[in-house]
Protein backbone atom coordinates (compact mmCIF):
# COMPACT_ATOMS: atom_id res chain seq x y z
CA UNK A 1 0.00 0.00 0.00
CA UNK A 2 1.68 3.70 -0.82
CA UNK A 3 0.49 6.10 0.95
CA UNK A 4 0.14 9.96 -0.19
CA UNK A 5 -0.44 12.69 1.95
CA UNK A 6 -2.18 16.02 0.46
CA UNK A 7 -1.82 18.58 2.83
CA UNK A 8 -2.93 22.37 2.89
CA UNK A 9 -4.31 25.35 4.86
CA UNK A 10 -7.99 25.33 5.85
CA UNK A 11 -9.79 26.01 2.78
CA UNK A 12 -7.10 25.19 0.49
CA UNK A 13 -9.08 22.81 -1.99
CA UNK A 14 -7.62 19.52 -1.17
CA UNK A 15 -10.73 17.56 -1.27
CA UNK A 16 -11.31 19.01 -4.98
CA UNK A 17 -7.65 17.67 -5.63
CA UNK A 18 -8.02 14.37 -4.48
CA UNK A 19 -11.59 14.05 -6.60
CA UNK A 20 -9.89 15.14 -9.51
CA UNK A 21 -6.48 12.59 -8.24
CA UNK A 22 -9.35 10.25 -8.51
CA UNK A 23 -10.88 11.28 -11.96
CA UNK A 24 -7.69 11.67 -13.60
CA UNK A 25 -6.07 8.43 -12.70
CA UNK A 26 -8.90 5.57 -12.22
CA UNK A 27 -7.02 3.76 -9.91
CA UNK A 28 -7.97 1.70 -6.33
CA UNK A 29 -8.20 4.27 -3.80
CA UNK A 30 -8.74 4.20 0.12
CA UNK A 31 -9.13 8.23 1.55
CA UNK A 32 -8.66 8.79 4.77
CA UNK A 33 -10.04 12.17 6.07
CA UNK A 34 -8.87 14.19 8.89
CA UNK A 35 -11.31 16.95 10.15
CA UNK A 36 -10.41 19.24 12.85
CA UNK A 37 -14.23 19.92 13.52
CA UNK A 38 -17.06 17.59 15.30
CA UNK A 39 -18.64 16.62 12.25
CA UNK A 40 -17.01 15.16 8.73
CA UNK A 41 -18.46 17.38 5.59
CA UNK A 42 -15.09 16.05 2.94
CA UNK A 43 -15.99 12.21 3.43
CA UNK A 44 -19.52 12.23 3.17
CA UNK A 45 -19.13 14.64 -0.14
CA UNK A 46 -16.44 12.10 -1.74
CA UNK A 47 -18.55 9.14 -0.38
CA UNK A 48 -21.21 10.98 -2.33
CA UNK A 49 -18.58 11.12 -5.53
CA UNK A 50 -17.79 7.77 -5.38
CA UNK A 51 -21.28 6.44 -5.65
CA UNK A 52 -21.98 8.25 -8.59
CA UNK A 53 -19.21 7.21 -10.57
CA UNK A 54 -16.42 4.68 -11.71
CA UNK A 55 -14.14 5.66 -9.27
CA UNK A 56 -13.70 3.27 -6.45
CA UNK A 57 -13.20 5.48 -2.89
CA UNK A 58 -13.18 3.74 0.47
CA UNK A 59 -13.56 6.34 3.30
CA UNK A 60 -12.89 6.28 6.48
CA UNK A 61 -13.02 9.76 8.97
CA UNK A 62 -10.91 10.51 11.88
CA UNK A 63 -12.73 13.44 13.30
CA UNK A 64 -12.32 15.89 16.73
CA UNK A 65 -8.27 15.89 16.88
CA UNK A 66 -5.54 16.31 14.35
CA UNK A 67 -3.73 13.51 13.17
CA UNK A 68 -0.09 15.06 13.87
CA UNK A 69 -0.26 15.23 17.71
CA UNK A 70 -3.32 14.56 19.65
CA UNK A 71 -4.35 11.67 17.55
CA UNK A 72 -1.19 9.91 16.94
CA UNK A 73 -1.85 6.36 17.98
CA UNK A 74 -5.33 6.36 16.11
CA UNK A 75 -4.18 7.26 13.33
CA UNK A 76 -1.35 4.81 13.08
CA UNK A 77 -4.10 1.96 14.36
CA UNK A 78 -6.26 3.31 11.14
CA UNK A 79 -3.40 2.88 8.73
CA UNK A 80 -2.81 -0.46 9.96
CA UNK A 81 -6.56 -1.47 9.89
CA UNK A 82 -7.05 0.20 6.22
CA UNK A 83 -3.73 -1.79 5.30
CA UNK A 84 -5.27 -5.52 6.24
CA UNK A 85 -8.60 -5.36 5.58
CA UNK A 86 -9.48 -3.18 2.36
CA UNK A 87 -5.78 -3.37 1.51
CA UNK A 88 -6.02 -0.86 -1.45
CA UNK A 89 -3.33 0.28 -4.02
CA UNK A 90 -2.80 3.39 -2.61
CA UNK A 91 -4.17 5.44 0.84
CA UNK A 92 -4.58 8.94 -0.13
CA UNK A 93 -4.12 10.97 3.77
CA UNK A 94 -5.64 14.22 3.77
CA UNK A 95 -4.98 15.83 7.20
CA UNK A 96 -6.80 18.87 8.84
CA UNK A 97 -6.14 22.21 7.26
CA UNK A 98 -4.35 22.97 10.58
CA UNK A 99 -2.13 19.89 10.75
CA UNK A 100 1.32 20.22 11.02
CA UNK A 101 3.07 18.02 7.57
CA UNK A 102 6.40 17.64 8.97
CA UNK A 103 4.79 15.14 11.79
CA UNK A 104 2.00 13.51 10.21
CA UNK A 105 4.73 12.63 7.65
CA UNK A 106 6.60 11.23 10.97
CA UNK A 107 4.25 9.25 12.39
CA UNK A 108 3.60 7.32 9.07
CA UNK A 109 7.58 6.34 9.34
CA UNK A 110 7.21 5.48 12.61
CA UNK A 111 4.73 2.49 11.42
CA UNK A 112 6.74 -0.66 11.25
CA UNK A 113 5.21 -2.84 8.54
CA UNK A 114 6.54 -3.96 5.03
CA UNK A 115 3.58 -3.21 2.86
CA UNK A 116 3.64 -0.07 3.59
CA UNK A 117 5.55 2.98 1.64
CA UNK A 118 5.72 6.65 1.43
CA UNK A 119 5.35 8.51 -1.64
CA UNK A 120 6.51 12.43 -2.06
CA UNK A 121 4.04 14.38 0.13
CA UNK A 122 1.91 17.45 -1.43
CA UNK A 123 0.86 20.81 -0.27
CA UNK A 124 -1.92 22.56 -1.88
CA UNK A 125 -1.77 26.42 -1.33
CA UNK A 126 -4.48 29.03 -2.10
CA UNK A 127 -2.13 31.64 -3.28
CA UNK A 128 -4.96 34.78 -2.61
CA UNK A 129 -4.34 33.91 1.17
CA UNK A 130 -0.61 33.16 1.01
CA UNK A 131 0.44 36.28 2.69
CA UNK A 132 -2.65 36.50 5.13
CA UNK A 133 -1.85 33.12 6.43
CA UNK A 134 1.69 33.40 6.45
CA UNK A 135 1.79 36.33 8.78
CA UNK A 136 -1.19 34.73 11.26
CA UNK A 137 -0.16 31.18 11.27
CA UNK A 138 3.83 31.08 10.53
CA UNK A 139 5.09 28.51 11.95
CA UNK A 140 2.49 25.50 11.13
CA UNK A 141 2.06 27.72 7.27
CA UNK A 142 5.82 27.22 6.77
CA UNK A 143 5.74 23.70 7.82
CA UNK A 144 3.24 22.92 5.43
CA UNK A 145 5.10 24.50 2.70
CA UNK A 146 8.79 23.46 3.46
CA UNK A 147 8.12 19.21 4.27
CA UNK A 148 6.14 19.03 0.57
CA UNK A 149 7.53 17.27 -2.19
CA UNK A 150 5.24 19.09 -4.33
CA UNK A 151 3.08 22.72 -4.18
CA UNK A 152 0.49 23.13 -6.13
CA UNK A 153 -1.06 27.01 -5.79
CA UNK A 154 -4.79 27.14 -5.78
CA UNK A 155 -7.28 29.54 -6.50
CA UNK A 156 -5.04 32.12 -8.75
CA UNK A 157 -6.29 31.29 -12.08
CA UNK A 158 -6.96 34.89 -13.19
CA UNK A 159 -3.45 35.97 -11.65
CA UNK A 160 -1.22 37.57 -13.67
CA UNK A 161 2.56 36.37 -15.03
CA UNK A 162 4.30 39.07 -12.33
CA UNK A 163 2.32 38.19 -9.43
CA UNK A 164 3.05 34.07 -9.85
CA UNK A 165 6.53 34.88 -10.32
CA UNK A 166 6.57 36.77 -6.97
CA UNK A 167 4.49 34.03 -5.05
CA UNK A 168 6.74 31.13 -6.99
CA UNK A 169 9.85 32.98 -5.50
CA UNK A 170 8.48 33.46 -1.78
CA UNK A 171 7.87 29.97 -2.15
CA UNK A 172 10.75 28.60 -3.38
CA UNK A 173 12.75 30.54 -0.37
CA UNK A 174 11.06 28.28 1.98
CA UNK A 175 11.55 25.35 -0.26
CA UNK A 176 13.83 25.10 -2.57
CA UNK A 177 13.54 21.14 -3.20
CA UNK A 178 9.88 21.25 -3.62
CA UNK A 179 8.20 21.24 -7.39
CA UNK A 180 6.30 24.53 -7.39
CA UNK A 181 3.43 24.74 -9.80
CA UNK A 182 1.74 28.25 -10.40
CA UNK A 183 -0.35 27.06 -13.01
CA UNK A 184 -3.51 25.20 -11.84
CA UNK A 185 -2.92 21.52 -11.45
CA UNK A 186 -5.85 20.46 -13.96
CA UNK A 187 -3.81 21.90 -16.97
CA UNK A 188 -1.42 19.23 -16.05
CA UNK A 189 -0.91 15.64 -18.38
CA UNK A 190 -2.50 12.50 -17.43
CA UNK A 191 1.38 11.68 -17.41
CA UNK A 192 1.82 14.38 -14.81
CA UNK A 193 -0.80 12.56 -12.81
CA UNK A 194 0.45 8.87 -12.74
CA UNK A 195 3.57 10.63 -11.69
CA UNK A 196 2.60 11.72 -8.64
CA UNK A 197 1.41 7.90 -7.50
CA UNK A 198 4.94 7.10 -8.37
CA UNK A 199 7.07 9.57 -6.84
CA UNK A 200 8.67 7.91 -3.52
CA UNK A 201 9.76 10.00 -0.79
CA UNK A 202 13.61 9.76 -0.60
CA UNK A 203 14.19 7.92 2.72
CA UNK A 204 16.57 10.85 3.99
CA UNK A 205 14.28 13.70 3.55
CA UNK A 206 13.08 15.18 7.28
CA UNK A 207 11.82 18.04 8.54
CA UNK A 208 12.24 18.43 11.93
CA UNK A 209 9.88 21.18 13.58
CA UNK A 210 8.88 22.75 16.97
CA UNK A 211 6.01 24.42 15.66
CA UNK A 212 2.86 23.70 17.60
CA UNK A 213 -1.22 23.29 16.18
CA UNK A 214 -2.82 26.60 16.29
CA UNK A 215 -5.30 26.90 19.41
CA UNK A 216 -8.50 27.28 17.49
CA UNK A 217 -12.45 26.50 18.46
CA UNK A 218 -14.67 24.05 16.40
CA UNK A 219 -18.25 23.55 15.90
CA UNK A 220 -20.38 21.07 14.40
CA UNK A 221 -24.04 20.75 13.44
CA UNK A 222 -26.30 18.58 11.99
CA UNK A 223 -29.91 19.12 11.56
CA UNK A 224 -29.12 22.29 9.75
CA UNK A 225 -31.22 24.21 7.55
CA UNK A 226 -32.88 27.74 6.24
CA UNK A 227 -35.90 28.79 4.73
CA UNK A 228 -33.95 29.64 1.51
CA UNK A 229 -30.91 30.67 -0.62
CA UNK A 230 -31.60 34.72 0.52
CA UNK A 231 -31.25 33.58 4.24
CA UNK A 232 -28.05 31.53 3.40
CA UNK A 233 -26.58 34.56 1.83
CA UNK A 234 -27.43 36.54 4.88
CA UNK A 235 -25.90 34.11 7.58
CA UNK A 236 -22.94 34.18 5.17
CA UNK A 237 -22.29 37.79 5.23
CA UNK A 238 -22.53 37.20 9.10
CA UNK A 239 -20.54 34.60 9.16
CA UNK A 240 -17.71 36.84 7.20
CA UNK A 241 -18.06 40.10 9.03
CA UNK A 242 -17.76 38.62 12.07
CA UNK A 243 -21.30 38.65 13.33
CA UNK A 244 -20.36 34.53 14.71
CA UNK A 245 -16.99 35.45 15.90
CA UNK A 246 -14.01 35.33 14.37
CA UNK A 247 -14.44 32.46 11.86
CA UNK A 248 -11.87 31.73 9.44
CA UNK A 249 -13.13 28.63 7.84
CA UNK A 250 -16.26 27.11 7.23
CA UNK A 251 -18.21 24.85 4.99
CA UNK A 252 -20.93 22.56 4.87
CA UNK A 253 -24.63 21.66 3.19
CA UNK A 254 -28.36 21.80 3.83
CA UNK A 255 -31.27 22.02 2.46
CA UNK A 256 -32.93 25.73 1.55
CA UNK A 257 -36.45 25.70 0.91
CA UNK A 258 -36.75 23.51 -2.14
CA UNK A 259 -33.09 23.79 -3.57
CA UNK A 260 -29.84 21.71 -1.45
CA UNK A 261 -26.95 24.07 -1.49
CA UNK A 262 -23.31 23.88 -0.06
CA UNK A 263 -21.29 26.97 1.17
CA UNK A 264 -17.54 27.19 2.09
CA UNK A 265 -16.29 30.12 3.79
CA UNK A 266 -12.32 31.05 3.36
CA UNK A 267 -10.63 33.70 4.77
CA UNK A 268 -13.37 36.31 4.81
CA UNK A 269 -14.90 35.03 1.57
CA UNK A 270 -17.50 33.03 0.74
CA UNK A 271 -19.35 30.85 -1.99
CA UNK A 272 -22.63 29.18 -2.39
CA UNK A 273 -22.59 26.41 -5.24
CA UNK A 274 -25.40 23.57 -5.64
CA UNK A 275 -25.59 20.13 -5.31
CA UNK A 276 -27.75 17.33 -5.51
CA UNK A 277 -29.85 15.86 -2.43
CA UNK A 278 -27.85 14.54 0.89
CA UNK A 279 -29.05 12.16 3.34
CA UNK A 280 -28.61 14.71 5.96
CA UNK A 281 -27.19 18.43 6.60
CA UNK A 282 -24.34 19.89 8.59
CA UNK A 283 -21.78 22.68 8.96
CA UNK A 284 -18.64 22.81 10.45
CA UNK A 285 -17.34 26.17 11.64
CA UNK A 286 -14.08 26.99 12.96
CA UNK A 287 -12.01 29.96 14.71
CA UNK A 288 -11.91 32.07 17.69
CA UNK A 289 -14.14 33.40 20.01
CA UNK A 290 -17.07 31.46 18.48
CA UNK A 291 -20.88 32.41 19.29
CA UNK A 292 -22.14 29.07 19.43
CA UNK A 293 -25.43 29.86 20.53
CA UNK A 294 -25.80 32.20 17.68
CA UNK A 295 -24.61 29.66 15.76
CA UNK A 296 -27.14 26.96 16.39
CA UNK A 297 -30.39 29.64 16.46
CA UNK A 298 -29.59 30.88 12.60
CA UNK A 299 -28.57 26.98 11.43
CA UNK A 300 -31.25 24.53 13.19
CA UNK A 301 -34.52 25.12 13.06
CA UNK A 302 -35.70 23.51 16.32
CA UNK A 303 -34.11 26.27 17.92
CA UNK A 304 -35.43 29.09 16.28
CA UNK A 305 -37.76 31.23 18.79
CA UNK A 306 -40.99 31.39 16.47
CA UNK A 307 -44.26 33.77 18.53
CA UNK A 308 -46.69 32.11 19.78
CA UNK A 309 -50.16 33.62 19.89
CA UNK A 310 -51.79 34.04 23.22
CA UNK A 311 -55.21 32.23 22.86
CA UNK A 312 -57.94 34.16 24.29
CA UNK A 313 -60.16 32.89 27.16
Amino acid sequence: MKILVISGFLGAGKTTFIKELSHRTHRDFAVMENEYGEVGIDGQLLSEQGEESSEKLNIWELTEGCICCSMKSDFASSILTIANTVDPEYLVVEPTGVGLLSKVMENIRQIQYERISLLKPITILDGNSFDHYLQEFPEIYRDQIAAAGSILVSKMEGANKEDLSHLHAQLEKINSEAEIFTTHYTSNPDSWWEEVLSRPLDASQAIQTQAEAPDLENLGLTDVELPSENHLLLFLQGVVSGVFGDICRAKGYLKTGNAWLRFDVVDRTYSITGMEEMPDSRGVFIGKNLKRGLLREALQKKLRVVPVKKSKR
